[in-house]
């Protein structure tokens, strides 16, 4: 029975850190604060409903606007829907790093997304990701609907209702960085 025993606790935490391996990438683990973090995260994150997509303009300017994303995959990839002639699409093709902000349902905290914007117009992808609440948005899913694939590279998250807070001196926030697989 003690092997069994040890095997389970062997195993068990890599079925927990599963989830937090995705699709081509590795959140970096470094300790157990890094797990209060992603956890943090994703109940931000669901709980949230929409977050702000955050881009540069012509300008260099920042351009904010709310959007109605899907809930994070599991390695913090996050997909959206938009009309292929909209500013922010331009903004993304000349240059595709984003940032997207999540506040918290008290509004005490965020998650706070750094990553890399790709345009995806694949049919099947598009399917995958439809809401039947956009049918009024996007009458034409075929040419007038168009997905906007964030892939994390670094993330923020404050939460003091879940003991996630920044330094007490300098505020500077929890931050988990990706790695991204060649």
């Amino acid at each position: 029975m003690s092997h069994v025993k040890k095997s389970i606790y062997a195993i068990l935490p890599i079925l927990l850190l599963m989830p937090l391996m995705g699709f081509g990438q590795n959140i970096e683990q470094k300790d157990s604060s890094n797990t209060k973090l992603i956890s943090a995260a994703r109940e931000i994150m669901h709980a949230a409903g929409t977050c702000a997509l955050i881009t540069l303009n012509e300008k260099d300017l920042p351009v904010v606007r709310a959007m109605s994303p899907f809930l994070p995959e599991s390695d913090f990839t996050v997909w959206f829907g938009t009309n292929p002639e909209s500013r922010k699409v331009n903004e993304i093709k000349k240059n595709p790093n984003v940032t997207l902000y999540y506040l918290d349902s008290d509004a005490s905290g965020y998650v706070m997304i750094h990553g890399l914007a790709q345009l995806v117009d694949d049919p099947k992808q598009k399917e995958m990701r439809w809401k039947d609440e956009w049918e009024d948005f996007y009458p034409n899913r075929t040419e007038g609907y168009l997905l906007i694939k964030v892939t994390p590279q670094s993330m923020e998250v404050v939460s003091p209702t879940r003991d996630v807070i920044g330094d007490a001196k300098t505020w500077k926030p929890p931050v988990a960085f990706f790695e991204t697989k060649k």
